[in-house]
């Protein structure tokens, strides 16, 4: 004889709940933002150069924001002050920007550089906490997209989060002649000539040329950086030498010719150096391993490792080039440090590290990324 098996009556709330519980275990699964993202433009999107995207955020558990600002960066940018773009005044600006902890001035005018926002949205806004975002005109290559949330705190004030992607610019229009905003030709060590920290050209400075590029839209755009299209050719590699990221270096005197290339189109520089040729290796900067740190605690950097072949004294210059600005302390000496602030989920801070000897040599910019977490 075969016993059927008893049949089952299963309830319908039973059913409703199985199915409720697989739906949330999809959600879950779905790798929810739990934190203050951009999402749009996206990171690594290529866009063109003097159009409008639509800027978008996820707040994720982010709650109380009441202000949204977008920033753009060059890639290897310094991170400078932040202001509203609705803030026009410039008294009130130089009164902020008094203190060199929080920004940087001008490499020829010596005013100090201020980071006005590019779009600066509420909720009320479409989207909200977004909008329409014009690219700048005179974009070209890797720009970084900082969005920077103002979360209200009551009575303890605001604090903020931030999400920053990498986008590529592309100008619509061709490119038609290159140009070097220097003196033609380029004189080097010239009695009087200051460079960094008030030394005279010398053997083992590292430098950079303002290269240009007039587009057919006649808009002029910089194209110093190897990541614009860039690439760079001594004539004398004895005298001027290459390096990455478009750095030249002095190493010898005499004469050379420095050739540019961008989309096809070539400019070159007569360059002439007398400098001191005592015999000087320029030093190496060691910005130190990066690591992790939790928000809220105070953060240091060291550039003790850096060293100059003769064992010269070092002068030190500390720079942020990624992420939210933060504070940072004895940016002009061998330990920097700052005060890690509150993120929602993993941010990644980077700083950049320059150190120069007694005789004027610079090193190449060494890197160290610190990511804080919750």
């Amino acid at each position: 004889m075969v016993h059927e098996a008893p049949s089952v009556t299963r309830q319908p709330w039973i059913l409703s709940l199985y199915l409720l519980t697989l739906a949330v275990g999809s959600l879950l699964s779905a790798d929810p933002t739990f934190a203050f993202k951009i999402a749009a433009p996206a990171d690594g999107a290529t866009l063109k150069s003097g159009q409008t995207v639509t800027a978008k955020v996820d707040l994720g558990a982010d709650s109380g924001i009441v202000k949204v600002r977008y920033y753009w960066y060059g890639e290897q940018a310094e991170t400078l002050v932040q202001q509203d773009d609705s803030d026009t005044s410039i008294m009130p600006q130089q009164d902020r920007l008094s203190d060199d902890r929080f920004s940087r001035k001008d490499s020829i005018s010596g005013a100090p550089v201020v980071a006005v926002a590019a779009l600066s949205s509420s909720s009320d806004q479409t989207p909200p906490f977004g909008g329409i975002l014009k690219i700048p005109k005179e974009a070209v290559g890797p720009m970084r997209l900082l969005a920077v949330a103002e979360i209200s705190r009551g009575r303890l004030g605001t604090r903020t989060v931030f999400d920053e992607v990498i986008v590529k610019i592309e100008p619509e229009a061709a490119l038609q002649t290159i140009d070097f905003e220097t003196d033609k030709p380029l004189q080097l060590g010239r009695t009087g000539q200051s460079s960094a920290f008030g030394h005279v050209d010398s053997l083992g400075k590292v430098f950079e040329l303002p290269v240009v590029g007039e587009f057919a839209d006649g808009v002029v755009r910089p194209l110093a950086s190897p990541a614009s299209g860039t690439s760079y050719q001594s004539s004398n590699p004895a005298v001027i030498k290459v390096l990455t990221g478009g750095m030249l270096q002095i190493v010898g005197n005499g004469k050379a010719i420095l050739t540019v290339t961008n989309r096809g189109k070539q400019a070159s520089l007569d360059i002439n150096v007398t400098v001191n040729d005592e015999p000087n290796e320029p030093p190496v900067a060691d910005a130190g391993k990066s690591k992790t740190v939790k928000a809220g605690t105070k953060v240091k950097l060291s550039g003790l490792n850096s060293r100059d072949a003769e064992g010269e004294a070092l002068y030190y210059s500390w720079s942020q080039v990624r992420g939210s600005k933060v504070p940072l302390l004895d940016v002009n000496g061998p330990e920097a440090s700052f005060q890690a602030p509150h993120v929602s989920e993993p941010r990644t801070y980077r700083f950049k590290l320059r150190v120069t000897d007694k005789k004027g040599a610079d090193s190449v910019p060494a890197y160290v990324d610190v990511v804080v977490e919750p």
